[in-house]
């Protein structure tokens, strides 16, 4: 149930277009098993996305978009 409200959250939240009402078959197919790999640098955290995948540009969309999400309050 958990990976079921993770996607739908996902879909209405950062994806547009085709992916945003795509099945989650189509989604592990494009966007969760992305050929990318996860580095350290300068103090951040960088994703390098093979620059031969097809749906890169919606990925990285969907990263901004979760970048640009405010921050929750800390109390």
């Amino acid at each position: 149930m958990t990976a079921a409200d993770l996607i739908a959250w996902t879909q209405t939240t950062l994806l547009t277009g085709d992916l945003a009402k795509a099945e989650p078959k189509a989604l592990r197919y494009r966007l969760l098993h992305v050929a990318a790999r996860i580095t350290r640098g300068q103090r951040k955290h960088f994703v390098r996305i093979a620059e031969h995948w097809p749906w890169r540009h919606d990925l990285a969309a969907a990263f901004a978009q979760l970048a640009a999400l405010p921050q929750p309050l800390r109390t």
